[in-house]
């Protein structure tokens, strides 16, 4: 839920009709953020605070002792059913519903060990049965703790010492965001990877790239020399980032009481993002749990304890909102007045951009004196419409720092007057909840803020408590510039997950689990064919004992505080999870380097592509997939169905139509109703994929066949609809043991995959990947090794050599190779 929910927005449109004229004008005209959040903030009352926390209801974070007891009954449940994975689900949350003192807590750690000893991993369980003596375990029953923990020892080389080294190596070793992907590490000698006043490392760039600055492109990232496919070109760690509740992606069986699907917020560490089955919850909420100890008093520290409080409301308010705010508390005042000063050319933390870059594919220019006004004819998420002048912040490049997430362009002209008025009310609302929850954070009780509020002539907030004086309202606007910012800089962290049960088959879909932003990856103007391919990791997990040698931690020599006692020792916090930037294609010198936004030329048509670009990032998209694209052309993917020639759409009277291009047939059908049998198909499907999941792959394939000679009327077999089909039936056959008709399905697919998103896509890897399991599994070598080389080609350019499916490939191989 990016914006906040439907009952809030409702709520703000009320308040929206009701100014004058005058008042929309007012607000309509104003160009200062500060002075749009002391609009916002002057609209408001307690009753709007009122009502926030009144709908927030609905996203209870509090502890519930009645509700813990039912998780914990229903991971017994899964238990005896020896559904070991559901149940420590069903735990898990029961862990975190508990409150710190009582026997729930421990009696939920308890039972979740005995899940994890059953999934064999058994340093979870020793984890758990610590945690279950150290809450007031009773002690009648503690025996089989001790028995338990004997039973783990016994799976570890040598005892206790084994468990030793097994745990450091867990505490310095990171898991990657992306369970399919990894890529290669920033060095930790490189200058570029140097932690710097206190925030993570400097973002790494290849040495084969420019940050440069053009009217028409804003800053962006053109290679100076060639870059070879598969090439790692950018490293970037996320300043912040926010999970996406909800966002489940799991297997069916995986449920709660309720029958929803577990979402990320379940399965995910809230401060790295790295998948857990054994989450650490907060001590004061019931929401967010983090996968170490690390995790948890770093996120404590940055932002935790802040929003602890609020946690209902910021729910409520919608991701974008949190993150949004989460960014100004960890920022702090300190680096939010800097941040505001003018940029001056002894500043060593900022680089002016001055390279030229000598290509004729290159528009980029140097930064020069005297500059005038010039319109945008293209854009992206970090364009102007007028050149800078040289002590503008656009026109420097400030590394990872908080600079650059403070300097990318809010557009506040390019948002609507009444989505402005959202979320001005909506972090104002936020920021009166805030003060009302406790005394300000920590970081922001320097001084500093009423300095800048005065030099800005701003009317004061009133004053509600000695604590938060009147010019800390400066922590409004700006989490209200970041919210504006998160508009057309926010970056979607995904990951491909399992959705099934099929060994055979792998049966995968990618799941959006976090929104984050990325100071340097905000950089990147978009492409709707672009050049790059993206993977996400976390940074190492981490323990109390800091790892100098480390780039990925950051050491924080502050009192941290778990709850509501505090801890004076330093710690290690984790920074998150990070970005890894392939070149997808070979990019030659004075090329620029390019990401795409969401939009992609092999997922959507040209007017659709177009439509959401201008929406939200404010530009019209001439990239050359846009440029080559014909819209009409006849449709590749369509065939006639009587002559099956090709048909091309146009629109008769108002209606559209599918017209054969043969003059000899001229047949022709409505749009209407090759959507109407294109939806008869699809839901086929979806019945299909249910009876799979039924354990009934018998009456699956004749639906699916079925479903198949339907499509085939009016569908190519590059169509993607024939692909998902073929999909499916390959899952159908492999899971009855039939290897040569689930391959031959497959192949199927893969033309339709290939069709869609091209020879060198991802998309393509990862459906290769597919068949050579098929065919190792069916005991095909020869069509195996064929396979594997092509799979592993792709799965290497967009994922690195070392990630999961090229392992398992070389696996494979080995052993096909071994028996040959």
């Amino acid at each position: 839920m990016d914006l906040p929910c439907v009952a809030w927005q409702k709520h703000v449109e009320q308040k929206w009709s009701r100014l004058t004229p005058d008042e929309k004008k007012c607000f309509s005209s104003l160009l200062d953020i500060d002075e749009v959040f002391d609009f916002g903030l002057s609209q408001i009352i307690q009753e709007d605070v009122d009502f926030l926390s009144g709908i927030s209801k609905d996203y209870p974070v509090q502890k519930d002792l009645e509700r813990a007891a039912r998780c914990r009954k229903e991971g017994n449940s899964r238990f005896k059913a020896r559904d070991y994975t559901a149940a420590v689900l069903h735990y898990s949350q029961g862990v975190c519903l508990a409150s710190l003192s009582s026997e729930q807590l421990s009696l939920c750690y308890a039972n979740r060990s005995a899940a994890l000893f059953h999934l064999h991993r058994y340093r979870e369980c020793l984890e758990d049965i610590d945690r279950a003596l150290n809450h007031g375990y009773p002690s009648h029953l503690k025996h089989k703790l001790q028995d338990r923990r004997a039973q783990c020892l016994n799976h570890f080389p040598n005892g206790t010492e084994g468990l030793n080294t097994a745990k450091q190596g867990a505490g310095h070793h990171a898991e990657g965001v992306c369970s399919r992907t990894n890529s290669t590490k920033p060095n930790p000698k490189s200058p570029n990877s140097q932690q710097q006043n206190g925030s993570a490392p400097v973002s790494c760039l290849s040495p084969g790239l420019s940050v440069c600055f053009s009217p028409e492109k804003g800053r962006h990232l053109v290679a100076t020399k060639g870059i070879a496919a598969g090439e790692v070109i950018l490293e970037d760690r996320a300043y912040s980032c926010v999970l996406i509740p909800g966002m489940g992606g799991g297997r069916r069986e995986e449920t709660e009481e309720a029958g929803r699907v577990f979402g990320t917020e379940v399965r995910h560490c809230h401060q790295c993002l790295g998948e857990t089955v054994s989450p650490v919850p907060c001590e004061g909420c019931s929401y967010a749990r983090y996968c170490s100890e690390g995790c948890r008093r770093g996120a404590w520290e940055w932002h935790h304890r802040w929003e602890c409080p609020i946690g209902a409301e910021l729910s409520t308010a919608g991701v974008m909102s949190q993150l949004a705010l989460r960014v100004a508390l960890k920022a702090g005042v300190k680096e939010v007045l800097k941040a505001r000063e003018p940029i001056r050319d002894a500043d060593n933390d900022s680089k002016l951009i001055r390279e030229k870059i000598s290509s004729k594919n290159s528009s980029s220019k140097p930064i020069t004196e005297n500059m005038r006004p010039k319109k945008k004819n293209s854009g992206s998420s970090d364009v102007t419409s007028t050149e800078p002048e040289v002590n503008d912040p656009s026109a420097y490049y400030h590394g990872d720092s908080y600079l650059s997430v403070y300097h990318l362009l809010p557009h506040l002209n390019g948002h609507a007057p009444s989505l402005r008025f959202l979320c001005s009310v909506t972090i104002a609302t936020l920021y009166l909840r805030l003060r009302q929850a406790g005394p300000p954070p920590v970081s922001w009780e320097r001084g500093g803020a009423s300095e800048s509020r005065k030099c800005s002539n701003q009317s004061q907030a009133p004053e509600e408590g000695e604590a938060w004086a009147p010019e800390l309202s400066l922590l409004g606007s700006v989490a209200l510039r970041h919210m504006l910012q998160l508009r057309c800089n926010a970056q979607a962290v995904s990951l491909l997950r399992d959705t099934g049960d099929f060994t055979a088959v792998q049966s995968t879909q990618e799941v959006r689990i976090a929104t984050a932003i990325f100071p340097t990856l905000s950089i990147l103007n978009h492409s709707c064919c672009p050049n790059t391919s993206l993977n996400f990791r976390t940074s190492h997990l981490v323990s109390s004992q800091t790892d100098q040698g480390s780039a990925d931690e950051l050491v924080s020599t502050e009192p941290v505080a778990t709850g509501p006692e505090a801890c004076s020792a330093p710690v290690s916090v984790s920074a998150g999870v990070a970005v890894s930037i392939r070149a997808s294609r070979d990019i030659c010198p004075g090329q620029e380097v390019l990401h795409c936004y969401g939009p992609h030329s092999s997922r959507m048509v040209l007017c659709e592509r177009r439509r959401l670009l201008q929406e939200q990032y404010h530009f019209l998209c001439i990239c050359q997939a846009c440029g080559l694209e014909q819209g009409d052309g006849p449709d590749a993917h369509l065939h006639c169905g009587k002559c099956k020639g090709p048909v091309k759409q146009c629109s008769v009277d108002g209606a559209g139509w599918c017209v054969c291009v043969r003059s000899s047939c001229g047949h022709r059908v409505s749009r209407s109703e090759l959507d109407l049998r294109l939806q008869e198909v699809r839901v086929q499907l979806e019945q299909a994929v249910d009876l799979l999941e039924t354990d009934r792959p018998d009456q699956s394939v004749r639906l699916l066949q079925r479903a198949v000679s339907q499509a085939g009327v009016f569908l190519k077999e590059t169509h993607s609809l024939q692909g998902q089909l073929a999909d499916a039936m390959a899952r159908a056959y492999s899971t009855m043991g039939e290897w040569r008709g689930a391959a031959s399905q497959l192949e199927h697919s893969v033309l339709a995959i290939r069709s869609q998103y091209g020879e060198d896509s991802i998309e393509l890897g990862r459906q290769l990947f597919k068949l050579a399991q098929l065919h190792f599994n069916g005991g095909f070598p020869g069509p195996a090794l064929s396979v594997i080389s092509r799979a592993r080609r792709l799965l290497s350019l967009h994922c690195g050599p070392h990630c999961p499916e090229v392992q398992e490939l070389q696996a494979m191989e080995d052993c096909l190779q071994g028996v040959m």
